[in-house]
């Protein structure tokens, strides 16, 4: 298996976790009868800070996968991964990064750390896709 599979997974992984922390935070709104099962709106209009952090985090890296998941798939389809694998982990990694920042917090200091995490993905992303335009066309 190769970085490129990995951090696919990986990436897949951490949609699946951050599904599973919702689900389960609101669950627990649900129990202790601060929200009621059908008042939960798709922005986390009404949800406590931590609710909408957990539902924009969410969002954010299925925003992401469009992108980054697409070009690894690519790799894969077109037997291209030496183009992803030297910077898979990293991208996964400046992924994770983007999340656990966005969950702890919404200072100023936390954002623009969750900036240089997105910016990371954007310049991992074109860099792969010119290799891609390099090779193809």
């Amino acid at each position: 298996m190769n970085a490129t599979i990995l951090a696919l997974m990986g990436y897949i992984g951490l949609i699946l976790v951050l599904l599973i922390v919702m689900v389960s935070y609101r669950t627990s709104l649900i129990q202790k009868k601060v929200k009621l099962p059908n008042s939960f709106s798709t922005d986390a209009a009404g949800e406590p800070a931590f609710g909408l952090r957990i539902n924009r985090t969410h969002a954010n890296a299925i925003e992401g996968f469009s992108f980054i998941g697409g070009l690894m798939l690519l790799a894969l389809a077109t037997d291209s991964t030496a183009i992803t694998d030297g910077l898979a982990f990293w991208m996964l990694g400046a992924r994770l990064g983007q999340s656990v920042t966005h969950l702890a917090s919404t200072s100023v200091m936390a954002v623009q750390i969750r900036f240089v995490f997105f910016l990371l993905q954007v310049a991992i992303a074109i860099y792969w896709l010119s290799m891609f335009a390099v090779k193809f066309i």
